[in-house]
């Protein structure tokens, strides 16, 4: 009897006993599937507080521009959970080039060398720990020079428009400044104060003028007559034309199967050389030469430049430039003065003058000068490479002395400016 009785009471146990393990075999799945699969998502979270305590628990490497000035370093906190923070001491100046690491994520170089300057990389890893016996973070020169930048930061905010400068060494591809505007303070991203921070991103995020945008890479502008370098190109190319060869350039041209006119904004002739032209406000005459040599020749142009090639990365990504891959007549015309779907970076048309300059290679742009340890022991370094052959090299000094040559007197016919005609 007594027996019968343990047996019965022991079936509830075993059954208790059997939830239990079945509870802990999904509870060591669970961690087993989060441990293996999970990680990386969880240490990528924002809201993970533990990931945020070991990012600022030691100092990222420095950013430094070429000549050694020092645009984004780590500095001890005074308190808090958090042992260094970022500061970057010449602020707007460098944003489009620095970006900022915040609570939140990481922009810019911050963030395409994020591995280099936290001592993630294996390289640096290897190597830090080698001659140094720790995992320190890397410095990052780049490519900058500092008077070259506060150039062009400085033209940008005294005209006080939108807008954005680039300029690239022809010969290595290397950017020696890259500045957009209106632009803002990376500083008031990098602090601790989460209140803050949300507010101050909201603001920049909100603001009418899009700070944060970096028009240097990421906005597309209509290229107007700065196509002109690349139709002339073509037409050079194309063994139709000379510089000295004489072109159309009527006061006003109509586009086929359009009622609309391109006007001549002041050519200043009905028959000038071609040099003359490319010097010269005429539209007319290279949307006459782009209807001449048709839509294909002009988009393998300007695809020998780098146009329809989507990303490219320098390290920063930027956005491809574009020309129309297809166009009825009318629409060729108006590509060929830059308009219609003629689209380009900044960093683009910097390109176009350096492949000139550079007997028609387009070298690669690249921002990363050398990556280094705190002994100054050399991790990695750039190795200039070219990008495109865009041109021979005839054609490119045809066209360099085309584009450096001083532009002749505006010259009018009785009646007005060519502006004035009809």
């Amino acid at each position: 009897m007594a027996g019968s009785r343990a047996r019965w009471i022991n079936v509830p146990l075993a059954r208790v006993a059997m939830l239990c393990a079945v509870m802990l075999f999904v509870l060591l799945a669970h961690i087993t599937l989060v441990q293996s699969f999970g990680s990386r998502v969880l240490d990528a979270d924002p809201r993970n507080e533990r990931t945020l305590i070991l990012r600022y628990a030691h100092p990222r490497g420095d950013i430094r521009t070429y000549d050694g000035t020092t645009i984004a370093t780590s500095r001890p906190t005074t308190g808090g959970p958090y042992r260094y923070q970022r500061v970057y001491p010449f602020g707007e100046r460098y944003a489009a080039v620095t970006g900022h690491v915040s609570l939140r994520r990481a922009t810019g170089v911050e963030q395409a060398q994020e591995a280099v300057l936290t001592g993630d990389d294996p390289r640096v890893k290897v190597r830090s720990m080698v001659s140094a016996g720790s995992g320190a973070g890397a410095h990052v020169r780049l490519t900058i020079r500092d008077r070259v930048q506060r150039a062009a930061h400085d033209g940008l905010a005294a005209a006080g428009v939108p807008g954005a400068a680039v300029a690239i060494h022809p010969a290595t591809g290397a950017v020696l400044a890259l500045a957009s505007h209106p632009t803002y303070d990376p500083n008031a991203l990098a602090t601790f104060d989460r209140l803050r921070l949300a507010l101050t991103s909201r603001r920049l995020r909100e603001s009418p003028d899009r700070p944060l945008l970096n028009r240097a890479l990421n906005r597309l502008y209509p290229l107007g007559a700065t196509f002109k370098l690349v139709t002339a190109a073509a037409a050079l190319a194309s063994g139709e034309y000379t510089p000295t060869a004489l072109v159309d350039a009527p006061p006003r041209l109509r586009l086929p199967g359009s009622s609309a006119y391109v006007r001549d904004t002041g050519c200043g002739s009905a028959h000038p050389t071609l040099v003359y032209a490319f010097q010269s406000p005429c539209d007319t005459a290279f949307a006459g030469i782009g209807l001449r040599l048709g839509h294909d020749l002009l988009r393998d142009q300007a695809e020998a430049f780098g146009f329809n090639a989507g990303v490219l990365r320098i390290p920063l990504a930027a956005t491809g430039s574009r020309y129309p891959v297809t166009a009825d007549r009318s629409q060729t015309a108006l590509a060929a003065i830059g308009r219609y779907e003629t689209l380009a970076t900044p960093l683009m048309v910097a390109m176009l003058s350096a492949a000139v300059a550079n007997d028609g290679v387009l070298m690669r742009p690249y921002l990363v000068e050398d990556v280094r340890l705190p002994d100054r022991s050399v991790v990695s370094r750039a190795a200039p490479a070219p990008y495109r052959t865009v041109m021979s090299p005839a054609l490119a000094r045809y066209l360099a002395a085309m584009m450096a040559t001083t532009p002749p007197p505006r010259r009018h016919p009785v009646g007005g400016p060519a502006s004035a005609r009809r």
